[in-house]
């Protein structure tokens, strides 16, 4: 019979093989969800033995992730902005510096004045859905190619009684109610380049491709959101969109092309170019510039 803490111990010395690994808290968090129970169970009960059933199915589990299959497919769940997401294959992961968007975009939304907003290539919600619970009084459109990807953003909205949201099937700004005209535009769309090495490094393999890579230099689908966004902005609206950190100066220069003005890139908790924004000027302020 083997004990929770062996059972810890065991899978995460085992999972040190796989690069950029939190072995000990991926074995963790694996036993958590093979069990349904929180974190704090392994502390209290670490004598707590295994039955043999248990074993075989932490096992699977385990060769799962040591096959290359990313942490947050196998819990099925991955927390962002504090909201638990059901992720999948379907969906792109979502990570923590996409946080700096949310927050971003929450200093452009007055409080004393509705707004619309719209989520481009929503993936599992969670822009939208961070938003949403921020700001219920705001009227959030999420979009996405996908039918599958769409729906699991839906699910979760359903499961999070999230309901200042709707969900369009499309691409990019084809898939908007017409005529329809927003405060804010927010995306994190593909930006890395087709034949980036990093494409085949980490939980990028096993993630959808086409939310990954964007043409040969990774701009393709930025050329668009910002070409287009001047369209579907009402006047004084902001594009903020999340893109590499080597291509801060390549965002603000296609957001000028586009019209922008008051065009900013900020930098993620490692200072790294992560998110650029820009605002469509009234007509007569756009003369003037």
């Amino acid at each position: 019979m083997t004990s929770l803490r062996e059972a810890q111990q065991q899978a995460g010395a085992r999972l040190r093989v796989l690069p950029h690994a939190e072995a000990e808290l991926e074995a963790a968090l694996l036993l958590c969800h093979l069990l349904d129970k929180p974190r704090s169970h392994l502390y209290a009960w670490p004598e707590q033995e295994l039955t043999a059933n248990q074993m075989r199915q932490f096992s699977q589990l385990l060769e799962r992730r040591l096959s290359g299959e990313p942490l947050a497919y196998i819990l099925g769940l991955r927390e962002f902005w504090s909201l638990q997401l059901e992720v999948n294959p379907d969906t792109l992961i979502p990570r923590p510096e996409t946080e700096l968007l949310v927050e971003i975009a929450l200093t452009h939304l007055d409080d004393s004045q509705a707004s619309r907003i719209a989520d481009l290539g929503t993936g599992s919600g969670a822009i939208a859905l961070a938003i949403g619970r921020e700001r219920p009084d705001c009227h959030i459109d999420a979009t996405d190619l996908k039918p599958q990807t769409l729906q699991t953003a839906r699910s979760n909205a359903q499961r999070l009684g999230i309901g200042n949201l709707e969900f369009h099937l499309g691409s990019w700004y084809s898939a908007l109610p017409r005529g329809a005209h927003y405060r804010l535009l927010l995306s994190n769309p593909p930006y890395i380049a087709d034949d980036d090495p990093h494409l085949c490094q980490g939980d990028l393999p096993r993630e959808p491709r086409a939310a990954l890579a964007s043409g040969p230099d990774g701009l393709q689908a930025i050329r668009q959101l910002c070409a287009d966004a001047p369209a579907h902005l009402e006047a004084g609206g902001w594009l903020i969109f999340e893109h590499g950190f080597e291509q801060g100066a390549a965002a603000r220069s296609l957001l000028q092309q586009a019209g922008f003005v008051e065009i900013q890139t900020h930098q993620d908790l490692a200072g790294l170019d992560r998110v650029t924004e820009g605002c469509l000027p009234a007509p007569a302020q756009a003369v003037s510039q």
